[in-house]
């Protein structure tokens, strides 16, 4: 039995990480699945970033 995660991030905003974070090659030759672990906890970090300073701003 197979089950899928559905993914917390839009496809629009992994692929503008993963541009930034430069494995973007890397995901358009093998997909998602073919990216590193260290590249995915990059990703994951610098999306974390990106919310936290939204908020930050948000709350002023």
């Amino acid at each position: 039995m197979s089950r899928r995660r559905r993914s917390m991030m839009s496809e629009e905003l992994k692929t503008e990480l993963a541009k930034e974070l430069g494995f973007y090659d890397t995901v358009q030759k093998e997909g998602w699945g073919g990216i590193k672990a260290s590249d995915a906890g990059n990703m994951v970090k610098k999306a974390i970033e990106l919310a936290e300073r939204a908020a930050r701003q948000s709350d002023r």
